[in-house]
């Protein structure tokens, strides 16, 4: 459809969905010269090979030539490339799959979506890729450095009802974590505290603080080797990075933690040996589309024994 209709369904391109910008008013004669002036985060030489490609499309989705004339009010599409990305040598598993939902057993260190330096090395591409669903939709997030059970829409039509049960608190998530043993630490036990983001450099950590508590999570020892322990545990809310806040802000800070309880800078490459000690170990819901209860487990262990602090 043109201008004014709906974006009709485009095509993946290796695994990756269609990017979209919006076209306002301005001074630019061709599409290149608006892409090269708006997103200057990949060089004009860049747009210029992918219109060239057919890699930028209009809001009909049909591919536009390099030299396209510029078209205010309208949208572009275009498909987000890097030429060099970190590769993860994990594999993702599926651990089930209907119409309605698709859930992935995800290893450490891959990212869920793309961001950042990944495109190609995430579990929304590769998932894409492997089953050519181009409408796949993760409804709840894991940190990249978690291992563990990540669930999908497929559907357009059904995907707020899964994410309506994450937001309503109506899931089941059971993590495991390997972190130091605190021998006066009273277990089990329902720890609560207030997470806020903190701004400046240390924006990627959440903060402790007084106040209201809007964090909550049920902590039990499951068992103790050495200095180390494993610990169980079930988020009660979802707040970002809750569990790994909340262990160090217990003086028991989750083993190759590289953000908490100091942040440390991000290494180009990953140090592969050394995963953070946290696995998103099973979740449970009544599906909103069949009324069945589902329970799934990941096929990820952590090991205590085999934990290095």
């Amino acid at each position: 459809m043109g201008r004014g209709g709906l974006t009709p369904p485009l095509p993946l391109l290796d695994g990756v969905g269609a990017s979209t910008v919006a076209c306002p008013s301005g001074h630019w004669p061709t599409v290149l010269d608006f892409l090269a002036e708006r997103l200057p985060r990949v060089s004009r030489d860049d747009w210029l090979s992918r219109l060239t490609r057919g890699e930028v499309l209009d809001a009909a989705g049909v591919p536009l030539p390099p030299d396209a004339r510029y078209v205010a009010q309208t949208r572009l599409h275009y498909y987000r490339l890097l030429a060099h990305e970190p590769e993860i040598p994990f594999s993702e598993e599926i651990v089930f799959q209907n119409e309605f939902l698709l859930v992935a057993d995800k290893p450490h260190f891959l990212p869920v979506t793309p961001k950042g330096r990944y495109v190609q090395q995430t579990l929304l591409t590769r998932l894409k890729k492997r089953t050519g669903l181009a409408t796949l939709t993760p409804v709840h997030r894991i940190d990249r450095e978690t291992a563990g059970l990540v669930v999908f829409a497929i559907k357009p039509e059904t995907r707020d009802a899964y994410q309506r049960l994450f937001r309503e608190r109506e899931v089941d998530k059971v993590y495991e974590a390997i972190a130091p043993f605190r021998q006066d630490l009273a277990l089990p036990m329902v720890y609560r505290s207030r997470l806020e983001e903190r701004p400046g450099e240390a924006f990627m950590q959440m903060a402790t603080v007084e106040g209201e508590p809007n964090a909550e999570t049920e902590i039990r020892l499951l068992e103790q080797h050495a200095a180390l322990a494993r610990y169980e545990l079930r988020p009660h809310t979802g707040r970002k990075h809750q569990l790994r806040a909340q262990l160090a802000a217990l003086g028991i800070p989750i083993v190759g933690d590289r953000i908490y309880p100091v942040l440390q800078p991000e290494e180009a490459v990953p140090d592969f040996e050394n995963p953070l000690q946290l696995l998103a170990r099973e979740i449970a819901f009544d599906d909103p589309c069949s009324g069945e209860r589902r329970v799934f487990a990941s096929s990820h262990t952590l090991a205590v024994s085999a934990a290095v602090p």
